[in-house]
Order: C-alpha cells, then sequence, then structure tokens
C-alpha cells in the first residue's frame, strides 16, 4: 500500500522524487525516505510521519545539491514495524552499496532473517523488507551483477512485492520487479520514471509501461528493457497516460473529500451518458462477454466501501431480477467452501484494481472456471488481468482516502447492470423498466438539492462532534447505506460508530443508549419507514438523541432531521449516501482531524 518512485535522467532527482511522493501521498503517510546514488555513495534520507517532515530533513542537510542523476523515493504505510526512522524506506544493505524500496509483503521474512544473521548480517529494523535488501546484497557478492542478483533472490522470496532497486556500483540503471504488487515505467525523453501509481506520472510523460507478475525492468536514462525472471527479454507495448494534472488539485474546496462528493451529480450523469442512450441500455466503454441465460448463481467480492456497494446490488438484483445474490467480503472468501462452476458469475468490486484480496478472491473464481466480472475505477489496473468482462467505473481520480464518488459510480454501475440484466432475462415490464430508467436519470438533479443544504447537515455534525459514540441503524435498501455512513465517520473522524438492522437494535445494541448515544435513522419511502419510526421511538424513550435522514420529515421526536427529496425507495441508497458522506467530512472538519488522510489508513489497499 506504500508510494514508490524511481528517477533517472537529468533533472534534479530529489525534486522528481519529492513532486511523485506528494501525488502518490494518499497510499501512505506514516513515513518517507529518499536514496540518491551520486556515483561515488548512496545517500539516504528519511523522516517519520509525513513528507513534510522528510522536505525538512532534505533541505536541513542540504540533500538537493547532491550531484546525482538517479535515485528512488517511497512512502510508507507501516505492515510490519512501527512508523519509526528506523522501519522506514528506503533500506540500506550493511555494505551501503544496495538500496532498495518496496511494497508489498515478504511472508517468510522471519526466515530469510535468521538464516541472513546466522552469517553475519546486521538488521536496523523490525521491516520484512530489510530481509529483502540484505538477500539482494549477499546474491550480488556471489555473482557482481544487480540484475542477475534480484533474479537470483526472488525464488527465495514468498508474498506480494514490488522492489525498485539500485546499486552505487552501477549508477547507470535501476531495476524494478513486480509480484502481485503494481508498478509501472514511466517513459519519457532522456528520462524515465518508476512509479507505483499513475498519479506520480502526472506532467511527466504520456508514454508509460505496466510490468506483470514475475517481469522485471532494467531501467536506464535512454532505454527501457523489460525481461521475465529467466532473463529472457519481453516486447511490450507503449501505452498512452490518459490522466491530467487537474484531477490532483483542490480547486478551491478545503479538502479533496468535499470536492469529490460534490463531484458525485456529474459523475452520474457521466455514467448515465456512456450507459443510457435513447432510454436504452448500451454498453459503450464497458466489455460484457456474460451469457446471462446461463448463469446460475452471482457471487461479488469486494472490501470494504465496495463491499456496501455489493450489499445494495444484492438488494436491488433480488428484487429486480428474481435471483439469488450471494456477497462475500473478499478477504474471507478464499477460507471458505466455495460452490462455483462455469454457471457461477463472479463479480470483484475494487476501486483502485489493486486491493490484494479481492485479486486472490478471483484468482480462486478462475480455478472453478466460473465467468469473471470487475467494476473497477482503474482499467489499466492489475484486477483487469482476471476477468473476461470489465466494466469502468469512469469517476476519475480518487485523492481522499475515505472514497465518495467511487462509491457513487460503484453504485451506478450495479443499477445499471440490473437494468440490463432484467431486460436480458425478461424479468421486467417494459413500463416497469423505462419508469426505473427515469428514476435513475433524474438522480444527478436530486443530488445536487441534497448538496445545497450544506449548511444545515454541518450544524448538526457540530453537534455529532461532541459524542464519542453514535449508532446508525436502517431497513431495506438502506441497510448499506447505513454501514457505509458508519465507516465513513470512523474514517475520518474516529468516533465510534456501528450500524445496525433498525430492528435488531432491541436484541442488544439498544443496551448502549442513552444520553450520549445518538442514533441516526436512514428512512426510505415504502414499508420499512413506519417500523423505522417505532425503532426510533424505542430510542427516544432511552433518552438517546434521534436524527432523521431521508424523505419529508415524518414526525417530530427527531432532535434533528436532514430532508432529502422523494425517490423511489430502491434508488434511495444512492441518494441517501451524500447527506452522510457531508456529515462524516463536517464532522471530521469540526473535529480538526486529518479529513483526506486519517491516520492509519491508506488509498490502495495491495497487501492481505
Amino acid at each position: 500500500m506504500c508510494g514508490i518512485v524511481g528517477y533517472i535522467g537529468n533533472n534534479a532527482v530529489a525534486d522528481e522524487l519529492l513532486n511523485g511522493l506528494k501525488n502518490l501521498e494518499y497510499r501512505g503517510y506514516d513515513s518517507a525516505g529518499i536514496a540518491l546514488n551520486d556515483n561515488k555513495k548512496i545517500a539516504v534520507f528519511k523522516a517519520s510521519g509525513k513528507l513534510a517532515n522528510l522536505k525538512a530533513v532534505l533541505h536541513e542537510k542540504n540533500a538537493k545539491n547532491c550531484s546525482s542523476f538517479m535515485g528512488i523515493g517511497h512512502i510508507r504505510w507501516a505492515t510490519h514495524g512501527a512508523p519509526t526512522i528506523e522501519n522506514a524506506h528506503p533500506h540500506l544493505s550493511n555494505d551501503g552499496n544496495l538500496v532498495l524500496v518496496h511494497n508489498g509483503i515478504i511472508e517468510n521474512y522471519k526466515e530469510l532473517r535468521q538464516k541472513l544473521q546466522n552469517h553475519g548480517v546486521l538488521f536496523h529494523s523490525q521491516t520484512d523488507t530489510e530481509a529483502a535488501v540484505h538477500l539482494f546484497a549477499e546474491e550480488y557478492k556471489k555473482c557482481g551483477s544487480l540484475e542477475k542478483a534480484v533474479r537470483n533472490a526472488l525464488p527465495q522470496l514468498k508474498g506480494a512485492f514490488a522492489f525498485v532497486i539500485m546499486h552505487h556500483a552501477e549508477p547507470d540503471k535501476i531495476i524494478a520487479v513486480r509480484k502481485n504488487a503494481p508498478l509501472i515505467i514511466g517513459c519519457g525523453k532522456g528520462e524515465n520514471y518508476v512509479v507505483s501509481d499513475i498519479p506520480a506520472l502526472l506532467g511527466k510523460v504520456s508514454r508509460i509501461i505496466h510490468l506483470n507478475d514475475d517481469e522485471m525492468a532494467v531501467v536506464k536514462k535512454d532505454e527501457v528493457i523489460v525481461k521475465d525472471i529467466n532473463g529472457q527479454i519481453i516486447q511490450k507495448e507503449l501505452e498512452k497516460v490518459d490522466m491530467v494534472a487537474d484531477v490532483i488539485s483542490k480547486n478551491g474546496y478545503a479538502h479533496f473529500m468535499l470536492k469529490e462528493i460534490c463531484e458525485q451529480p456529474s459523475i452520474l450523469r457521466k455514467v448515465m451518458q456512456a450507459h443510457v442512450q435513447k432510454q436504452k441500455i448500451c454498453l459503450d466503454d464497458a466489455k460484457i462477454v456474460v451469457d446471462f441465460a446461463q448463469v446460475q448463481k452471482i457471487v461479488i467480492v469486494a472490501c470494504g466501501t465496495s463491499l456496501h456497494a455489493a450489499m445494495v446490488a444484492k438488494k436491488v438484483w433480488e428484487e429486480w431480477l428474481q435471483f439469488p445474490v450471494q456477497i462475500e467480503a473478499a478477504s474471507e472468501f478464499i477460507y471458505q467452501t466455495n460452490l462455483l462452476d462455469e454457471h457461477s458469475l463472479v463479480i470483484g468490486v475494487s476501486q483502485s484494481g489493486e486491493t490484494a484480496d479481492t485479486i486472490t478472491a478471483l484468482k480462486l473464481a478462475q480455478k472453478y472456471k466460473a465467468q469473471i466480472m470487475v467494476l473497477t475505477n482503474r482499467i489499466d489496473s492489475s484486477i483487469v488481468r482476471y476477468a473476461s468482462s470489465v466494466v469502468p467505473l469512469n469517476a476519475g481520480v480518487e485523492i481522499s482516502v475515505a472514497a465518495t464518488k467511487s462509491y457513487m459510480a460503484q453504485l451506478a454501475a450495479f443499477y445499471w447492470l440490473g437494468l440490463l440484466m432484467a431486460q436480458k432475462l425478461n424479468k421486467i415490464s417494459h413500463d416497469d423498466w423505462q419508469q426505473k430508467l427515469q428514476s435513475l436519470i433524474q438522480l444527478p438533479e436530486k443530488i445536487e438539492e441534497v448538496l445545497s443544504h450544506q449548511d444545515n447537515i454541518n450544524l448538526i455534525a457540530q453537534k455529532l462532534a461532541d459524542y464519542p459514540a453514535v449508532v446508525f441503524m436502517a431497513r431495506g435498501f438502506n441497510l448499506p447505506t447505513a454501514y457505509e455512513a458508519a465507516l465513513k465517520l470512523k474514517e475520518i473522524s474516529y468516533i465510534n460508530a456501528n450500524a445496525y438492522p433498525a430492528g435488531e437494535l432491541k436484541h442488544g445494541p439498544i443496551a448502549l443508549l442513552d444520553e450520549n448515544m445518538p442514533v441516526l435513522a436512514l428512512f426510505e419511502k415504502g414499508e420499512t419507514a413506519p417500523k423505522l419510526l417505532s425503532n426510533c421511538e424505542e430510542a427516544k424513550a432511552r433518552h438517546a438523541p434521534v436524527i432523521g435522514i431521508g424523505g419529508a420529515k415524518c414526525s417530530d421526536i427527531f432532535d434533528a432531521y436532514i430532508e432529502t427529496p422523494e425517490i423511489e425507495a430502491c434508488f434511495s441508497p444512492l441518494l441517501l449516501c451524500v447527506p452522510v458522506q457531508l456529515l462524516a467530512y463536517f464532522t471530521a472538519k469540526a473535529l480538526n482531524c486529518e479529513i483526506d488522510q486519517p491516520r492509519n489508513l491508506a488509498k490502495s489497499v495491495t497487501v492481505e
């Protein structure tokens, strides 16, 4: 989940590395470091905490005047070892000649560490990565070639990794190698980059090479040679970067999260324009080769916010299609009995397309010969390689760690896919289908109305910030919205927020309720509303402050209410997710929390 940048060329290396790491800060911000190879020695600079701390260290040590033409940098999300300077990357070999940065997890690092220590190697950190740097260094002593040393060491490593490596004696090249972790080569004129994600390349190059698993790149100033782990050259096509620098600008908003929340109406319109034309569902840039008539089982695997979007899909699809849909946390999928075959459709959902748990789940589904579809915001990502059907989310780059607009894009994709399947399987009347399509088309305008009432939501958030814990509850289509609301509030405000089916509150969680435990109820139109109101009465009887969110206010028992436009119940998750996102945002802001970069989190979870 860490951010990696490597550079070789004629520009100021430290500046190039810092600029790239700044654009990757959403991938981790526990510590940061760079290493510069000036043909005399490798100089390493590190700092704990955010990138600004590293900049201060570089200024203090006058590192930018180092006469280097190549370097590597890293921004860390801690897995093994606390976020200290000692555990920060880059990691240096004992002789000071070999240095590397790493994204991933070395699963057998303890065995390697013990073996290397038995041979006199000294360790200075608690990381798994340090075992790799010393292993490469030991192999280098045997063969005297960085490329051969890396190739010889790789079979001894178990786990997931993306390495970028330099050696002081070979100042004309950087070695990049990957297995189950993303790595991209940015190809310029007289300069080249190695990065873990495309934002690090914005404004730098227009052509890239995606490394696949078990591929190694020898990156020089004027050439890039890609080989397999046996040393055979692989011809790789250059791909065009279609991202613009504006996507990593706040455009006047206080935080990326607020900007991305406010972008949701335009994203929804974009999805509708791409997939709803002349009152029909069209595929446009989606590649769908599923024979839906042969599908006897649908399983959706996802993590975090994506899992909540999948839960909405289950409720909507089962109503529309009259077909069972199974939802699984991708991290648990591989540990259970999976009754899959060629009649199963397994759908993986990942904003980044690099979520390790979801990719692992899809690899397992492949073994059962299941049909595989992915929904991802990054069609250039690793997950696409494991699917025959691909649905782009087209939400644009999401910088804030807390997902908002990508969640909206996932929901929108599930809705138009549901309409597509309902049509293909003749599960819905023409009139009902047209009515649902119209409801979907009208949603951007309704979301804009919600966004126009930010002041009211902010006032409620100011009060919510005074409580150490809150409860969300819902029934029907919006139970997943309640889970997502609780997750958002936890992620960025650190308030202990939990969500429950409203009917389950009285079966245990009601014991928590008193005047210090606010209850937020998500209302949707239809048969669930009266029962949910009764649950609010139960909470009020225990002196809990009660906040309602949904259509027109239906009672005077609420201490506060966030009103949203009326909409058919099945579409309400697309609408109600917006006020709860804003509520989380303004609550975190009232608490002076780091909204775009909450503690302990990273945007792309590329480790299992």
